[in-house]
C-alpha cells in the first residue's frame, strides 16, 4: 500500500446519505468489475484522511466519494461516471 501508482477511493462509512452510499458502491462495483486495483480510504476513521482528501482535491468542502492516484486528484463521482459513460475510464484513472 501507499504506492503512488495505486488508486485511492475516498469514502465514508458513516454517511446518512443514501446518495453517497450508492455512489461509493457504484464506483466500487465498476472498479472491481474491471479488475482495477484500488485502495479504499475511509475518512470517517481518521480526521487527517478527510483533510488529506480535501487537500488533494484542492477543495476545502468536498465530500466523498473522491478518487485520487497518490497525490494526483482524479475527480469526484460525477467525473468518474462521465468517464465510464464515455468509455474513457482508463484515461480518467491515468492507467
Amino acid at each position: 500500500m501507499g504506492d503512488s501508482a495505486n488508486i485511492q477511493l475516498y469514502v465514508t462509512s458513516v454517511s446518512s446519505s443514501t446518495e453517497v452510499k450508492g455512489q461509493q458502491q457504484k464506483i466500487r462495483m465498476i472498479l472491481e468489475g474491471k479488475k482495477i486495483d484500488f485502495e479504499e480510504v475511509d475518512i470517517a476513521s481518521d480526521t487527517s484522511l478527510l483533510i488529506k482528501m480535501r487537500e488533494i482535491a484542492n477543495d476545502p468542502k468536498c465530500l466523498p466519494p473522491q478518487l485520487a492516484r497518490g497525490s494526483d486528484y482524479l475527480g469526484d463521482y460525477e467525473k468518474f461516471n462521465n468517464a465510464v459513460e464515455d468509455e474513457a475510464l482508463k484515461e480518467f484513472l491515468k492507467l
